[in-house]
């Protein structure tokens, strides 16, 4: 991959700004789906939404005790059952809740980021990934309609109702996800989202196809609002309209150099189109490293 910026992402729980949107300054890891399921029954009602358990991209920041400004990353900051201090009570990775309850992130300074754990209840009747959920307050809280293992996301500010999607099993170093879907890390949240073609650009509705790690691809709410047309300045990678991804601006003279990112069309290397001056569709990935349907993926930039 040349000269593409690995820009952080931000993880909303919602669809506009507001109290179901985060803002973003980390970065993100992913693995290739498994089957492994990674969830846990608890007798879900109604039926499979028909949209996917996608959301647009964020994840939260810094942790530590009053009067600390030392920072460190979920899962590593020290846990607190108090509830206060780093905020981390409980771990996502091994939902080491009480008997009836699971780990959530949620804002526990009152906030719109994700920044801590918590142990909540699981409501009777909890729905499975792919069903329909709703959120006690606003996407952040911590209280859902989901199961143990799955989080209510893609969260309505309209009508409170978004879908119950698997968080990531196994470990921070080898998480697994159910058979489609690549398990998406930020420093609170550890969500499976379902992969995607960028070139295809094959995801549902409006949600956009982009890159998280060094290999996958997953589907994302495009947060560009009425920004992310080609060369428009990015911050994020969720910020390009979907087929555009925010890169290097020095790949294109028609960016902003100052920018941190611009946003740029992907390509195909077997009918490279290019609109920009002197662009050329360069390939996404070292020669002999892409990953199985993904050989044709290209940016397009200046060589």
């Amino acid at each position: 991959m040349m000269r593409i910026v690995p820009l952080v992402f931000v993880l909303t729980a919602g669809c506009v700004p507001g109290p179901y949107s985060t803002s973003a300054t980390t970065s993100a890891s992913t693995t290739n789906g498994t089957d492994s399921a990674g969830t846990t029954s608890a007798g879900a009602t109604g039926n499979p939404a028909t949209t996917s358990p996608t959301s647009s991209t964020s994840a939260t920041s810094t942790a530590g005790s009053s009067g600390d400004t030392t920072n460190c990353s979920f899962p590593d900051c020290p846990g607190d059952s108090s509830g206060g201090g780093w905020g981390i009570e409980c771990d996502l990775w091994t939902q080491n809740c009480p008997e009836g309850q699971k780990c959530m992130p949620w804002a526990n300074d009152g906030g719109v980021d994700w920044n801590a754990t918590k142990c909540t209840d699981v409501m009777p009747n909890a729905g499975k990934p792919g069903y329909e959920c709703t959120v006690e307050g606003v996407g952040v809280s911590g209280v859902d309609s989901c199961e143990k293992g799955a989080m209510c996301f893609h969260v309505s500010p309209d009508t409170g109702k978004g879908i119950c999607f698997p968080m990531c099993m196994g470990t921070p170093d080898a998480p697994t996800c159910p058979k489609g879907t690549n398990c998406v890390l930020t420093e609170v949240l550890i969500l499976c989202l379902p992969g995607c073609d960028p070139l295809a650009q094959d995801c549902v509705d409006t949600d956009s196809c982009i890159p998280y790690g060094d290999d996958d691809f997953a589907c994302v709410l495009d947060a560009s609002g009425d920004m992310g047309k080609q060369n428009d300045p990015c911050m994020s990678a969720d910020a390009c309209d979907p087929g555009l991804f925010c890169a290097d601006p020095a790949l294109a003279t028609e960016c902003d150099p100052q920018a941190a990112g611009c946003c740029l069309p992907f390509c195909d290397l077997s009918m490279p189109e290019c609109t920009n001056m002197g662009a050329k569709c360069l390939a996404w990935y070292e020669p002999g490293m892409e990953p199985p349907g993904l050989k044709n993926v290209g940016i397009c930039g200046l060589p």
